[in-house]
This record gives C-alpha cells, structure tokens and sequence, in this order.
C-alpha cells in the first residue's frame, strides 16, 4: 500500500514509432474509486512524465492542462506519449496520452512555463494581487485546521488509509434546504451547493508538489452527495466519472522549510451550480490552498489566514452513474487481461 509519492513511479523509455517521447509506469490500484484508477491520480502520473520530459528545458513548470478521459484506464502497466507542439519564449504547448494495451484512454493538452515570480524573465510592473488588497481571494475555508475535526472519508475511496480529511462545517451547513442562502423565484443568481475541507497526506514523507495538485483538484463532494434527501429522491450510491478536466497551476508551493505553511495539508474548495440530464450531468469548480499547519496541530496565529495562497484552480464537468456500473469494469477488465 504505497503512499501518494511512491504510486507517482514514472520513468523515461526512449520514443514511439512516430517520435513522440515515452515514458512508462504502472497505476497503483490502491488510488482507486471502488475498481477504476481515480482520474486525479491517472492525470498526476502524466504531469510527472511531463515534468520530467521538461526537466533540462527552459519551461520546467507545468501552467495549465486541459485532459479528456476517453476510457476508464486500469491499475496495470501504461505508458505516456509525449509530443512537442509548440516552443516559444515565455511558454512550451505539448500533448500527453496516457496508453494501456495500445488504446488511449487519457488525451491533454499543456503548457509548460516558467512559474516563478523572481524569474529573471519576468519584466514590466509587478501584476499580482495579494492581500492586504480588497481585491484579493482570501482562503474560503471558516476553521483553522487545528480546531478542525477528522472525519472518515467515503468507502468507496480505497485510499483512505493515506488520507484523512477535515470538512469545513459552516460551508455544509449553507447547504441544507432550509439555509437562508437556498433561492426564491424573486433570487437573481444563486443556487448550487459549496464544499470545503483541510486534506492531510498521512505518510511523513510526503510532500506536496506540483504533480499531487491534479490528484488534490479531483477530491471534492460532487453535486449530488451535497443535496438534501429530498432533492435527490431514488439516488443510490453513485460513480462520478470525469469526462473532462482543466487546470491552472496558480502560486508556486512555498517551500518544506516554511514555518507558515504545512508540507502535506492542504485546504481545498469546491462549488457547483448547475446539474441536468443526460446521467446527471454537472459541472465542479474547485481552489486548492496552502495550510497553515497539519490538522489537529499547531495553534492559531495572527495573520494566518492572509499568508495562505492558492496553489491550483480546476474545472471540470462529470457524469451521474450508479456504482454497479464502476464495479463491472473490474470484471471487463480481468476478462481483456485473460485475453492478453
């Protein structure tokens, strides 16, 4: 049962027939939802080849990525294909596809840049918000994580022995049918749901970097888990399978050493708004946040909120499906092995 960053093994091996640049690995079943790989965790594993395909270039630090999931993808071997599109000045556009037994089941599309403020490429007036400016997103979560309260995360997340969870219990609260935020027929906007929770990896030795934030972005309550029974009547225990994702790395992470953020907590938050058929279709917005320690520990200081920053934003749009349906892949997927 490895932790988070051993699961991310990806090595180089030589390129394709057509020149693209490979790299191989095996998905680590134990980063699952119920039999299929979670979609964070598929996408961390291109970003790592990718990172490492960038290593020796001027742009070593993922920007953006937009991935379409065209297949479930299975806890085996894969390899990620690698093509340059474009090199300019200020940023590299490259395409990844994550490839089990010869058929693409993850497709992106990347930019590569450099993220750091002090670069030496940076020029002109400094462009960046921050507090104490009335304009800059502060942390959306209300508790400290050392008054938070651990709370079992769901079964069918077989990671859960890595992992523990704080939700944010105001956030929840604005939820419920009878919360004073739930709209009116004279409401202009509104409506959805919100979500926030501290998310600490358990291993002492992980460490938050840039290819966990693919994994952090996919951990959140989808829009039907929020809803009161009595919006969701005759929901079972449901998949939320990602169809698309897109993802802008925003601040870099703060180093290990620094004594104002944790190295394996982070605050996350989520929202969605809208939710229709065909298969419960809906849309998920998510904020990924340093924290100011692990949960539980430490103590509340002054300025603490205003020192956090967002690391990674993140969209994506998810389908409703009952379980059964997750569960069969693992079927499907011992009957094609046995067929190898």
């Amino acid at each position: 049962m490895p932790p988070f960053h051993k699961a991310l093994n990806v090595v180089g091996g030589g390129t394709t027939s057509n020149g693209a640049a490979t790299f191989r690995g095996v998905i680590d079943p134990i980063w699952s939802v119920g039999a299929i790989p979670h979609g964070g965790y598929v996408l961390a594993l291109i970003i790592e080849a990718c990172i490492k395909h960038q290593h020796d270039t001027p742009h070593q630090d993922p920007i953006h990525v937009t991935a379409h999931y065209l297949r479930p993808s299975s806890p085996s071997s894969f390899e990620v294909h690698i093509r340059i599109i474009k090199v300019g000045k200020g940023f590299t556009n490259l395409t990844a596809e994550l490839v089990q037994n010869d058929v693409v089941k993850v497709t992106t599309h990347l930019i590569f840049g450099d993220n750091n403020p002090n670069s030496a490429q940076r020029k002109g007036p400094p462009l960046t918000i921050l507090p104490p400016s009335g304009y800059a997103r502060r942390l959306p979560l209300y508790e400290h994580p050392s008054q938070a309260k651990r709370e079992a995360l769901r079964h069918t997340w077989t990671f859960h022995p890595h992992v523990v969870w704080a939700p944010d219990q105001q956030l929840l609260e604005g939820n419920k049918s009878d919360s004073p935020l739930r709209t009116t027929e004279e409401t202009v906007g509104g409506g959805g749901v919100e979500w926030g929770v501290w998310f600490e990896f358990t291993d002492a030795g992980e460490r938050v970097t840039n290819p966990y934030l693919p994994f952090l972005v996919d951990i959140f309550l989808n829009f039907p888990s929020l809803l009161p029974k009595s919006e969701r009547v005759g929901l079972s225990t449901s998949w939320f399978p990602t169809m698309t994702l897109s993802l802008e790395f925003k601040f870099p992470i703060p180093p290990a050493s620094s004594v104002h953020h944790s190295a394996r907590t982070v605050g996350l938050y989520s929202s969605s708004k809208f939710m229709q058929d065909p298969q419960g279709r809906h849309e998920a917005y998510v904020e990924v946040w340093t924290a100011p320690t692990n949960i539980g520990e430490g103590k509340i200081e002054a300025g603490w909120r205003d020192r956090q920053v967002c690391l990674a934003v993140a969209t994506q749009m998810a389908l409703t499906i009952p379980f059964e349906v997750n569960l069969n892949r693992r079927k499907i997927a011992k009957e094609d092995n046995a067929k190898l």
